[in-house]
């Protein structure tokens, strides 16, 4: 994790460094309250720590500054200054915490701890694992199987960093950003050497799976685990104790842990079920594939394999290839694509084809019979739930806040009430720094109160606030704050939740992208529904396309921002539809991704010379589509700004 730390005294700058970067965290120092308001705003820190009397900008209005744009990392400010009135104005300025000096480097340490498990949108684990690699952030330890692995800080940072986000994408320059400190900026190259060195490290002390993928084009992910292997139980050495004495030893052991294994084993469980509710809406298409290809096997069996129920056959199970593996079904996945393959073209089949078709329709009966095997695919990106919209409401009403309450869960919200005196309006603020809100609900019931909304603009200027207001006060407000929003009272719960529906819409960098229009095209309508459904949720307008032939009609009326296209697709291929946009003018910078299975070197070749800007391999991965789409959509836009236009 990175740390900007602010000290203009040397010695003590010195120390707190060199204590920070012992445990592992990269600090940048700047030495005055300017350089660091620069830094802050320019680069990724996850924590500030803060000196109050500092030059050119001092440390409280430093902090008011970045508050003021929004800033949301915990900020910690350190000084001598230790009345109660220098305390109060820390925290009114935007401080999350406030240690004076002097201070136990301790005391220091496990505040900033706190500080960055609090500052995470979810909790943080004590300890941090994939499989069985741990990585404990207090003690900085790093084990597989218990054994101590040795790493530099670089390699502990890099670890740390992929392991606190699973899903996430980083490419060179990211990861550059985050364990490298400012004067210290290395070339991309060393990350790529940064990795192979972690890699071999890893894999010295035993780890066969390689833990970090590499996304072509965008940078480097963790990998999901794979599952445990199942123990091999052996007899016995000679002077140990027998496996019923090893159990009765750890009895105690078990039975204190036997909660928490039940627990996981139930939520393994719901978790099996709800892919299963999933499974059922695609199932009905997947069997009825299935049962095109066993017609298709039986026909040739009887040497009566017509050329239109092969080609038909081939149709369904190149859909099965790309379908099953996004559902948990890998072995399904290459069993369509070994009978797509042995389908494709019009090469004569032989006896030997039949018996090996038939084969193949059974196995793949078989698997699709089981529970998928994996749940980190596209099935449980469809059933992660929408973390609810979190509502700080301040208000004297209780009957409204019970009724708000009471409705909450069935608009996916969580109601959070803050206490509205004038004496907690200091703690009312820590609660909306720490608990950061979508949305404040502020019960204005006279024209004083509107202090407090003045105040929430200026220290919170991106929170959305909608104010509850009597009719009277409405003109003078909304003149003064006309950018804000108000609900005349009274008030029914109902306006509140569709208000708070319009005026939160789903976090992330795609609420900036909310209004982009995104077509898709595919002769699969399980592909279809899989990638409406992943990007829906994140603000696009998705438009679908199943039959290729309403292209030109469909497309000239949506007139998208993105177009999706799979790669295969019979009458049309992707490739020829890729290569009529870029010969039409009108159209010739739509960005186009290209939806596929093939990923060697000659099909990429091919996408990309028929005029792709990018491809989305299958099975789909949720944190990859969405992170290709905004890509291209960024660099549309940045080509249509006027900052483009000036470097032309």
């Amino acid at each position: 994790m990175k740390i900007l730390l602010v000290e203009d005294d040397q010695p003590t700058a010195t120390l707190l460094s060199e204590a920070l970067t012992a445990q592992h965290y990269t600090v940048d120092l700047a030495t005055d309250g300017k350089i660091a308001l620069d830094l802050a705003t320019a680069w990724d820190f996850d924590l500030i720590l803060l000196d109050v009397q500092i030059p050119r900008l001092d440390g409280l209005g430093l902090c008011r500054q970045l508050r003021a744009k929004g800033y949301q990392k915990p900020i910690l400010l350190l000084t001598a200054k230790n009345s109660t009135a220098d305390v109060i104005q820390g925290f009114d300025a935007g401080a999350d915490d406030y240690v004076t000096k002097p201070c136990e480097i301790t005391e220091l340490l496990a505040r900033i701890r706190a500080l960055l498990r609090r500052g995470e949108t979810t909790l943080a684990p004590a300890v941090l694992s994939w499989g069985e690699l741990c990585l404990n952030p207090v003690s900085a330890e790093v084990t597989y199987r218990s054994q101590a692995l040795s790493l530099t800080p670089k390699e502990y940072n890099l670890l740390e960093l992929f392991l606190r986000n699973p899903q996430r994408i980083f490419d060179r320059s990211a990861i550059i950003d985050r364990i490298w400190s400012i004067d210290d900026l290395p070339s991309e190259g060393a990350v790529t050497n940064l990795i192979k060195n972690l890699r071999q490290k890893l894999k010295a002390v035993g780890m066969v799976a390689d833990m970090l993928e590499t996304v072509y084009g965008l940078g480097y992910r963790l990998k999901t685990p794979l599952p445990p292997a199942e123990p091999v139980t052996a007899p016995p050495a000679a002077g140990q104790p027998s496996q019923e004495a090893a159990s009765q030893e750890s009895a105690s052991q078990e039975a204190a842990s036997g909660k928490i294994a039940n627990g996981e084993r139930e939520k393994q469980q719901q978790g099996l079920a709800s892919v299963n509710k999933v499974l059922d809406r695609f199932r009905e298409a997947f069997i009825d594939r299935i049962a095109s290809l066993e017609r298709a096997e039986q026909a040739l069996r009887l040497s009566d394999l017509s050329p239109a129920l092969r080609l038909s056959a081939y149709e369904d199970a190149h859909k099965l290839a790309g379908g099953l593996g996004m559902f948990g079904y890998e072995a399904g996945s290459r069993l369509a694509r070994a009978i797509e393959h042995l389908l494709i073209g019009d090469r004569p089949l032989t006896s030997s084809d039949a018996a090996q078709l038939s084969q193949q329709v059974k196995d793949l009966q078989r698997e699709l019979a089981r529970p998928p095997q994996s749940l980190t695919t596209l099935a449980q990106e469809l059933l992660s739930p929408v973390p609810p919209r979190r509502v700080t409401v301040v208000s004297y009403d209780g009957a409204l806040v019970e009724r708000l309450k009471a409705e909450a869960n069935a608009w996916g919200c969580q109601i959070e009430v803050v206490p509205y005196l004038t004496v907690q309006y200091l703690i009312a603020r820590q609660k909306l720094a720490h608990a950061q809100p979508d949305i404040v609900l502020l019960d204005l019931d006279t024209e004083s109160e509107s202090a407090l909304l003045e105040e929430l603009i200026q220290q919170f200027p991106t929170l959305p606030v909608l104010a509850f207001i009597a009719p009277e006060s409405l003109p003078h407000l909304s003149s003064r704050l006309g950018r804000q929003y108000f609900l005349p009272k009274p008030i029914l719960a109902t306006q509140v939740f569709e208000s708070i529906t319009q005026l939160a819409a789903p976090g992330g960098k795609a609420v900036a992208q909310e209004a982009a229009r995104v077509m898709i095209v595919d002769d699969d309508p399980v592909i279809l529904e899989a990638l409406s459904a992943l990007l829906q949720p994140q603000g696009f307008q998705v438009s679908v396309l199943e039959n290729p032939q309403q292209f030109w009609e469909v497309l000239t009326a949506i007139a998208p921002d993105l177009l999706l296209l799979d790669l295969e697709m019979p009458a049309f291929s992707g490739i020829d539809l890729c290569q009529e946009v870029r010969q039409n003018p009108n159209w010739k910078n739509l960005p186009i991704l290209v939806v596929t299975a093939h990923t060697d070197i000659p099909s990429l070749r091919q996408v990309f010379a028929a005029g792709a800007n990018d491809f989305i391999s299958k099975p789909i991965v949720k944190s990859e589509l969405i992170t290709r789409v905004l890509n291209q959509l960024d660099r549309i836009h940045f080509s249509r700004s006027p900052l483009a236009s000036a470097c032309v």
